[in-house]
C-alpha cells in the first residue's frame, strides 16, 4: 500500500486516492495570484498540526517574516508547529553569493539542503519557486540540469514540492521538461465567470501511482480552510 501526504485541502484528497504519494516530486503551477504558496503552506502546516510531520519551506521569493505574516492573516500560525515546520529563507545565502561563480550556486544549495535534512529529518519539502532557482542558479543546460537535481531531490527520501508560474495564455505546464520529470502536477488557474467575477480553479493533471480524478474544481477558502466544490457557474477560461 502506498502511503499518501495529505493536502488538506477538503474534497481533494479523495480525487487523489487519499494524497500525495509518498517521495513524490510534485509540481505545484499556475498563474499569479492562484495563491500557490498559500496552498504549499496549508499542506505543510496541517500535517504538522494534525500529524506531526516535519517539513522545511524554502522560500527564494519572500523573507520568513514576510511569508510568516501572510500565512497568520489566513489563520496558519507558523509559530503553532515551529517544532515540526521550519521556515527557510535563503536570503542571505543569495548575499553571500555574490562572488561564487555560477556553476556552483546550484551545488551550495543542495548541500543547504542536505545539511537541513540531516539536522531536522524532515519528510517533506517545498521549494518556491522553480523560475527563481532557474534565475539564481543560471542553468546552461536546464533539461540536462534539472533532470539531475530532480534524480537527487528523489535520492533524499523525502516528498518535494515545486511551485513554479505559468504563463495564463500558455498552454505548457514546463519551461523545460520538468512536467515529464515530475511525478505528479496541480494545477491552479483563474477563470472568469459570468464575465464579472474570477474563481480560482484546481486539477490534478497527473499523479504517478494514482488512479486520480482529472477534473477541475472550484477552490474555495472559508474559514481558514481550503475546500473544493463542482465548478460553480458556466465558466469561461
Amino acid at each position: 500500500m502506498v502511503e499518501r501526504f495529505r493536502t488538506y485541502i477538503e474534497g481533494f484528497d479523495d480525487k487523489l486516492g487519499g494524497g500525495v504519494p509518498d517521495e513524490s516530486i510534485i509540481l505545484l503551477v499556475g498563474e499569479p495570484g492562484t495563491m500557490k504558496s498559500s496552498v504549499a503552506f496549508n499542506m505543510l502546516f496541517n500535517n504538522a498540526k494534525q500529524g506531526g510531520l516535519n517539513s522545511v519551506y524554502l522560500t527564494l521569493e519572500q523573507n520568513t517574516g514576510s511569508l510568516s505574516r501572510h500565512m497568520r492573516s489566513m489563520g496558519m500560525d507558523p509559530d503553532q508547529v515551529s517544532d515540526h515546520l521550519e521556515i527557510v529563507d535563503i536570503g542571505i545565502i543569495r548575499q553571500q553569493l555574490t562572488d561564487i561563480k555560477k556553476d556552483t550556486w546550484i551545488q551550495v544549495l543542495k548541500m543547504y539542503i542536505k545539511n537541513l535534512k540531516e539536522k531536522l529529518d524532515y519528510d517533506v519539502l517545498v521549494i518556491d519557486s522553480l523560475p527563481v532557482l532557474d534565475v539564481l542558479a543560471k542553468f546552461e543546460d536546464p533539461r540536462e540540469e534539472l533532470f539531475h537535481f530532480f534524480e537527487w531531490l528523489r535520492g533524499l527520501g523525502i516528498t518535494t514540492l515545486l511551485i513554479s508560474e505559468m504563463d495564463p495564455d500558455s498552454r505548457s505546464y514546463a519551461k523545460y521538461d520538468e512536467d515529464f520529470l515530475a511525478d505528479g502536477i496541480i494545477y491552479l488557474r483563474m477563470v472568469e465567470s459570468g464575465g464579472v467575477s474570477v474563481q480560482r480553479q484546481i486539477r490534478c493533471v497527473k499523479m504517478r501511482a494514482t488512479n486520480h480524478n482529472t477534473d477541475f474544481y472550484t477552490l474555495m477558502f472559508d474559514g481558514g480552510k481550503f475546500k473544493i466544490t463542482r465548478v460553480i457557474g458556466d465558466s469561461k477560461k
